[in-house]
């Protein structure tokens, strides 16, 4: 099975990374900003690179057509992420033109307070998960606690 790992290239995508010793029997690629700082951690990793829009939606508008055109050569099955920004458009791609799964983990950093990306992507995530037991009364029935990634 082939798996999307889509997020932001900072600790959303270290926790993202945690996840594969448990998905090595799959093939994966990667969707994350541009970061000089994680070519060691990414290394022997299928990575596709964007600049950073910074919420800048005109920016993210340009990268529908790069995101279209990697979801559909890559033809993943499942798209995982934590957040944050760039991992919006990739899963409303995924859900709406590929019908991927997805499957959203709340970052570990929000132990209170719902993330605006899990606010978004909760409606259309397959599976929602919290790694704090807190988030779950902030969420409705769909999610889930699944413990710590770190």
């Amino acid at each position: 099975m082939k798996i999307c790992i889509v997020s932001s290239a900072g600790g959303h995508l270290i926790q993202c990374l945690k996840l594969l010793p448990i998905l090595k029997k799959h093939e994966i690629f990667i969707i994350t900003f541009t970061a000089s700082h994680l070519k060691k951690s990414l290394k022997g990793l299928k990575v596709y690179q964007i600049e950073n829009p910074k919420r800048n939606i005109k920016k993210y508008i340009k990268y529908l057509p790069l995101f279209f055109e990697i979801l559909k050569n890559e033809k993943a099955r499942v798209v995982i992420t934590t957040g944050a920004g760039v991992a919006v458009p990739v899963f409303f791609i995924s859900k709406f033109i590929f019908k991927s799964k997805l499957i959203f983990i709340e970052s570990f950093s929000r132990i209170r307070i719902p993330s605006l990306t899990g606010r978004i992507l909760y409606p259309i995530s397959d599976l929602f998960i919290v790694q704090w037991k807190h988030l779950l009364k902030k969420y409705g029935d769909k999610a889930i606690y699944g413990g710590s990634l770190l």
